[in-house]
C-alpha cells in the first residue's frame, strides 16, 4: 500500500452558473522515500491539487469527488478537527512565496515553534530549542541568533530555509513542496534543491514536488506526472519521460527547453484554456499538431511503453490496438 494515494480527486469552482472542474479526476500514489514531480504550465492545476490534498481550497471552490488516502485513511472523510491534526503533523507544506508565506510581525523562530505548540509536541523553551535545531538542520548560519530574526532580516534563500524548517517541525511523513525555488537566484536554487534531497534521504520523506522547471525535475524526481488543464496526461519514471516522452504536450514542454547557444527556442502554440472554457474531449487538441478525429472524445490514461508509464492520448491508444495480436477464430 502506498503511503499517500490520490484517487480521482476532483475540485471545482462555480463559473457562469455551473461547476467547472479545475482539478479533474487526478490520481497518483507516493511511497516513503520517493519524489514525485507534478509538472505543467501555470494554471494547469498543480498548486490546487496540493491544496486539495490538504483540504485548503478557498471558497467558493470545493472538492467534489475522489479520495485522498494517507496510509489507507481517507482524509476527505475526516472531520475538520481531525484534519487539523494531519496538516503539519503528517503532511508538511512548503509554500512557493517565502516573502508572503512568513508572517512579517513574528520572528522566524516563533513561527517554527508555533507548529510544535499547535500539535502539542513542545512548548515554551523546549519549542524554541527545537526551532534552533531545525534552523541548524536546514543549514541556516548562526541559528541561535537567527531564531530571533524577523522575515525581513533574512535573505530570500534563508526565508525559504525557514519555511522548510517550519514544514519539517513535526516530522511529517509527506512533504509537499510547491515551487520551492521560485524567485531565488540560480545559486540559491541549487542549495535549496540539495537541501531537500538531503532531508528526504535523512528523514525518508515522501516528497511531492510541484514545479514547472524541467531541469529541477531531472535532478530531483523519481517519477513525473504531467498535468494539463486539470488532468494528468502522462506519468512515467523520470528517465523514461526524458528519454521517450509520449504525450504531445510533454514533448512540447521538453522541446521548449533552452538548447545550444544560438538555437531558436520552440514554443507550444496557443495558451492553456481558461477555467470554464476547457474544450470537450482532449483539452490539448486545439494546440496539438497531431490531432485527429477521435480527439473530440476524452482519452483514458492508459499504460504504454515501459513499466509505470501511462499516457492520455489517442495516438498511443491506436498504436496499442495496432500492436495487439489479432483474435483467432474458432
Amino acid at each position: 500500500m502506498a503511503l499517500l494515494e490520490v484517487d480521482r480527486l476532483t475540485t471545482a469552482f462555480p463559473i457562469e452558473g455551473r461547476l467547472a472542474n479545475a482539478v479533474s479526476g487526478v490520481s497518483f500514489a507516493l511511497d516513503a522515500g520517493e519524489t514525485l514531480a507534478l509538472v505543467g504550465e501555470s494554471g494547469c492545476g498543480k498548486s490546487l491539487t496540493a491544496l486539495s490534498i490538504l483540504r485548503l481550497v478557498d471558497p467558493p471552490g470545493r472538492i467534489t469527488g475522489g479520495a485522498v488516502r494517507l496510509q489507507g485513511r481517507n482524509l476527505l472523510a475526516l472531520a475538520e478537527r481531525e484534519m487539523r491534526g494531519v496538516r503539519g503533523r503528517e503532511i508538511g507544506l512548503i509554500l512557493q512565496e517565502p516573502m508572503t508565506a512568513l508572517n512579517p510581525v513574528y520572528t522566524v523562530g516563533s513561527q517554527i515553534a508555533e507548529a510544535l505548540e499547535v500539535h502539542e509536541l513542545a512548548k515554551g523553551a523546549a519549542a524554541r530549542a527545537r526551532a534552533i535545531e531545525l534552523l541548524d538542520a536546514v543549514r541556516v548560519p548562526d541559528p541561535q541568533r537567527r531564531v530571533d530574526d524577523y522575515p525581513h532580516q533574512l535573505s530570500g534563500g534563508l526565508r525559504q530555509r525557514a519555511l522548510i524548517a517550519a514544514a519539517l517541525a513535526c516530522q511529517p511523513k509527506v512533504l509537499i513542496a510547491d515551487e520551492p525555488t521560485t524567485a531565488l537566484d540560480v545559486t540559491i536554487q541549487g542549495q535549496i534543491l540539495d537541501l531537500l534531497r538531503d532531508l528526504k534521504t535523512r528523514f525518508r520523506l515522501a516528497l511531492l514536488l510541484i514545479t514547472h522547471d524541467l531541469g529541477v525535475v531531472a535532478q530531483q524526481a523519481d517519477r513525473v506526472a504531467v498535468m494539463y488543464a486539470g488532468r494528468i496526461v502522462e506519468e512515467a519514471p523520470v528517465r523514461a519521460l526524458f528519454r521517450e516522452p509520449m504525450h504531445p504536450y510533454t514533448r512540447g514542454l521538453l522541446a521548449s527547453l533552452p538548447g545550444r547557444q544560438g538555437e531558436r527556442l520552440q514554443a507550444i502554440e496557443g495558451t492553456v484554456p481558461r477555467l470554464g472554457h476547457i474544450p470537450a474531449g482532449c483539452a490539448f487538441a486545439p494546440r496539438c499538431a497531431h490531432r485527429f478525429e477521435p480527439c473530440g472524445d476524452l482519452p483514458a490514461l492508459a499504460p504504454v511503453g515501459g513499466p509505470g508509464q501511462t499516457v492520455r492520448c489517442f495516438l498511443h491508444h491506436r498504436e496499442r490496438e495496432t500492436a495487439a495480436p489479432a483474435a483467432v477464430s474458432a
